[in-house]
């Protein structure tokens, strides 16, 4: 790990850090000892009210890295808020409240809100009445409040935007900093991210103050153990095949990634059709029915999650046995981010991606030369066996 360009250690224990017992009871309630790297990094200079950039892959502990700190400065007497989250999706807002509730498990009168579309506002109304002292939420759902004047940002000392690539990448831009902007009072600003982009570097020259810069690098400690494999199929036998390897492999919880919202619904239809307990979720389907379709994945009723690339960030899914490509993505960063749902908590995790056209074949080259990825070829010889191809 860097900071500011310097090599420092990258780990260290909870209890070190000059944390509260209550903190470190709720540390302790989930079994956690050691800090990540990037928690290790960012918790002491947030405890000191620094402004941070952080760069660190998916699934090192970034929610902790900032949560830690921001539940150790708010003042459970005064009932405003006093932090704020923004994070793209509704999904990851919805996982980073349950994280920092944890955190607040033994801090008596602190309240954390989530606030995002596609739940009812007046919902959201009564629960901002309750004056929840941190707020997470989507930055659309925000101005709403905003607007409604359901909430008020004026006592607000921390911010953080959670994947701030991303969420600016969704064309969050002006809204970010028209948020920004409503908060006087702000001490810090967080920005924790698995890339630097233009964008984020831009917001972080205008509303930051010398911050500290942490690079956390993927090496073997937390680069997620994913054999990842690449299949040429032609396209009407991609759910067959997704069948035949699910059956081979005896997964059990598999994610399936596909470009469209009405290719999730295709897929999730041949899978049921071929007797796979499976459903879809994206971006047009209600809220509620989306939650329903998560919690029966994560209690095991579900053998099959469909999804868009909106479900890639920030579901709280930390033990899937395999990804499927279904469709090769558009972008290299989806890859990353679709693959990084398998191969957490150090646990081995398999990664498929189904070529049937040229395009898609060139398209998994670039993915595999511009994120340095190991994909190998594999193929299902005579005997039905699945093989590796010879390297060329």
């Amino acid at each position: 790990m860097e900071i500011n360009g310097q090599t420092v250690r990258e780990s260290a224990r909870y209890d070190e850090m000059g944390l509260s017992p209550e903190l470190l009871r709720a540390i302790g309630e989930k079994g956690y000892v050691s800090a990540t790297a990037v928690q290790t990094g960012a918790i002491p200079y947030f405890m000191d009210w620094k402004d941070v950039i952080a760069k660190a892959p998916t699934g090192t502990g970034k929610t902790f890295a900032f949560g830690i700190p921001m539940v150790e400065h708010i003042d459970p007497q005064d009932d405003s808020v006093q932090a704020l989250v923004l994070a793209p999706t509704r999904e990851l807002a919805i996982q980073i409240q349950d994280e920092l509730r944890d955190l607040c498990t033994f801090k008596e009168g602190v309240r954390v809100v989530c606030l995002y579309g596609g739940q009812p506002i007046d919902k959201q109304i009564t629960q901002l009445k309750k004056r929840p002292q941190i707020v997470v939420a989507t930055p659309g759902r925000l101005m709403d409040h905003m607007k409604r004047r359901t909430v008020r940002l004026d006592k607000v000392q921390t911010v953080v935007l959670d994947e701030a690539d991303r969420m600016l990448d969704m064309g969050f831009v002006r809204d970010v900093t028209h948020i920004l902007d409503k908060m006087p009072q702000r001490r810090n600003l967080g920005m924790f991210s698995a890339t630097i982009s233009r964008e984020v570097l831009d917001i972080s020259w205008v509303y930051q103050r010398d911050p500290v810069e942490i690079t956390v690098q993927a090496d073997q400690d937390n680069r997620p153990d994913i054999a990842q494999y690449r299949l040429d199929v032609e396209r009407n036998e991609k759910a067959d095949t997704m069948a035949r390897l699910l059956e081979m492999g005896g997964y059990e919880r598999v994610i399936a990634f596909c470009n469209t919202k009405n290719m999730t619904d295709r897929l999730s239809g041949l899978l049921s059709m071929r007797g796979i307990s499976c459903q879809a979720i994206h971006g047009d389907i209600q809220q509620s029915a989306r939650e329903k379709t998560l919690q029966k994945f994560r209690d095991g009723k579900l053998r099959v999650l469909v999804a868009t690339d909106v479900a890639a960030r920030g579901l709280d899914i930390d033990d899937v046995d395999a990804v499927f490509n279904y469709d090769v993505p558009d972008e290299n960063e989806y890859y990353i981010h679709r693959i990084g749902r398998t191969g957490r908590a150090k646990r081995h995790g398999v990664a498929f991606s189904l070529v049937s056209t040229i395009t898609e074949g060139l398209r998994l080259d670039d993915i595999q030369k511009n994120t340095g990825s190991d994909i190998r070829t594999v193929y299902f010889n005579e005997k039905g066996d699945l093989v590796a191809a010879a390297r060329t």
